[in-house]
């Protein structure tokens, strides 16, 4: 996905002082048989602009291919498009001396709201009828605030609007477009958790039947 240059320019003037590193853009078809949206990328995407890459892209793939797709039939983006990093000094003591590091960390409501630009775009140029929401951020970005994984994983939820920017662009009003969500585990949960493996693989086949449905 190349973005138009205006809505760059937009998205970098709303988060201006965040602490957000680099744009990573999303990428897949028109009209994709499921569209996936995460967290935020993390430094890896910001090098290469694969969105989902490395382990968590790995995961991403099983589940993918679980339910008979590829990332050819899938567009993955994610809630904000920056890199979200805090600045942390530790002792390093190879070094001997203290260091800053920067970690990615999970993005803010604000910085959700600052990107919310992009994913309108992608949302309106893919033109998905089901959406993946990957982890909490996904599914608060589309849904609301309050929405849960760990309360909503392996529901369907049917028929909904979702939200998008108002006209005043300071917050989201519902959509007139109505779409199917599936809430799921972020890809890296199980990195965390290796229990949630089986939930994982259940939860995406739940999937199967609706991507028969729009054949």
């Amino acid at each position: 996905m190349n973005y138009p240059q205006e809505l760059i320019d937009e998205v970098k003037k709303r988060s201006a002082g965040m602490r957000l590193e680099g744009i990573n853009s999303g990428s897949g078809p028109k009209h994709p048989k499921l569209m996936i949206i995460g967290e935020a990328p993390g430094r890896n995407e910001i090098v290469n602009n694969i969105p989902f890459s490395g382990d968590a892209g790995k995961e991403l793939n099983k589940s993918l291919a679980q339910i008979g797709l590829t990332r050819d039939d899938v567009y993955i983006t994610s809630a904000v498009r920056s890199r979200p990093y805090a600045i942390k000094k530790v002792f390093s003591k190879r070094e001997n001396k203290e260091v800053t590091k920067y970690p990615n960390r999970k993005p803010t409501k604000k910085e959700v709201l600052a990107h919310a630009p992009f994913l309108d775009y992608e949302i309106d140029y893919a033109q998905p009828k089901l959406i993946v929401a990957l982890g909490n951020t996904g599914l608060e970005r589309l849904l609301g605030l309050g929405h849960k994984i760990s309360e909503e994983h392996g529901k369907v939820i049917e028929n909904t609007p979702i939200l998008r920017l108002n006209p005043q662009k300071d917050g989201y009003v519902w959509s007139k477009q109505k779409y199917t969500i599936f809430p799921e585990y972020h890809s890296a949960a199980v990195f965390y958790n290796r229990k949630l493996s089986d939930d994982i693989i259940k939860d995406w086949n739940i999937i199967k039947p609706y991507l028969e449905k729009e054949k």
